[in-house]
């Protein structure tokens, strides 16, 4: 293995210089520098990262730590941040929760354990008191979801905003009987998304009629299942508007293969727009939301931070708006009934 005294020997320099060369230190030129990495690069040298964490030096590591990577949110998250703290040299490592926080305590734990640069967490309902101080000693960003504990730094999307723009189109379409499939309110992204479903509905007929399906956590499973209750009441809804991805693709699905007409028999508002949505029946209305952009967003002020060197960072969080698509998944309740009795007979193309 290539040392820093073999590139020493090779150079006729001493091994400080090398070192300091490769640590990029101001007392060594550029030249100097350039040389020392040509050399490294020629005989093959890799950093010791291990000895470094050793001596307290940072790795050029940072933590992202996600529920699920299935979930198209946390995937392009991942995707968009790796690429923004590639251009500072530093280096994305992913870990997965499953919403358990003994896991994601375990995960904390080793990422603090090699002196990451910082952690950027989508923390669970109830993180563990571990996890708290542990986070409580390294860089970490709040991502998505928001506790307390975990200190002031976050970027999300304005969750109450999204539900109420979503529910807000049915109302002013005529709709009374709304529903909402949605996940549990145990989560702060959940409670929020539950405020802005009822605060659309306040003051208007529907608010007599509304309907609430929670589940967690938010899954196609559950999605499918509450569309099934929902249709199965005796006076099912007409419109229905969902509270995730896992949600909205579960119940799109049962739609698709129960022969459920959308709109005719049923109004549908998405959450998050996925390439498919698009394309699914008479294409989705949905909420789209500015995923890659945040998490862009969020890798750019964790690199400025980093070159600031601040112990202490003034609190900083950032709110991106969501953006009401809408296609041909929802119409007006009026033309909804015209046309009720024979809207079990088509077959959505899904």
């Amino acid at each position: 293995m290539v040392t820093i005294k073999d590139i020493a020997a090779r150079l006729e320099v001493s091994a400080s210089t090398v070192g300091r060369a490769l640590a990029d230190d101001p007392r060594i030129s550029a030249a100097m520098k350039q040389k020392v990495q040509e050399v490294a690069n020629d005989m093959g040298y890799v950093v010791n990262r291990a000895a470094r964490m050793m001596r307290g030096v940072s790795s050029n590591l940072v933590g992202l730590v996600v529920p699920d990577i299935r979930n198209s949110f946390y995937s392009t998250i991942a995707h968009a941040l790796s690429k923004c703290l590639e251009s500072a040299d530093l280096q994305l490592t992913l870990s997965e929760t499953d919403d358990d926080r003994l896991v994601e305590l375990r995960h904390i734990r080793e990422l603090t354990s090699v002196n990451v640069a910082g952690i950027i967490i989508v923390p669970t309902a109830r993180p563990h008191p571990e996890s708290v101080r542990l986070l409580k000693m390294t860089s970490c960003i709040q991502l998505l979801r928001r506790h307390a504990s975990l200190g002031e730094h976050w970027f999300g999307i304005d969750d109450t905003q999204a539900l109420f723009q979503a529910t807000r189109h049915l109302v002013e379409l005529g709709h009374q009987r709304i529903a909402y499939i949605g996940g549990t309110t145990d989560l702060p992204t959940g409670a929020a998304r539950l405020q802005g479903f009822h605060g659309a509905v306040a003051g208007s007929k529907a608010a007599a009629h509304v309907r609430e399906e929670l589940g967690a956590p938010a899954s196609t499973d559950f999605g499918r299942d509450a569309i099934r209750r929902l249709l199965a009441l005796r006076s099912p809804p007409t419109a229905v508007v969902l509270g995730s991805v896992q949600n909205t693709q579960g119940a799109l699905e049962e739609l698709h293969a129960s022969g459920v007409s959308v709109p005719e028999t049923l109004s549908v508002v998405g959450f998050g727009d996925e390439l498919g949505f698009r394309w699914w029946g008479p294409g989705l209305t949905t909420i789209s939301l500015p995923v890659s952009e945040l998490a862009t967003a969020c890798g750019l002020w964790f690199i400025h931070q980093l070159k600031q060197k601040s112990a202490n960072p003034a609190p900083y969080s950032s709110v991106s708006p969501p953006t009401l698509v809408v296609r041909g998944s929802t119409r007006a309740v009026e033309a909804a009934n015209a046309s009720r009795a024979p809207a079990r007979s088509r077959q959505l193309a899904g």
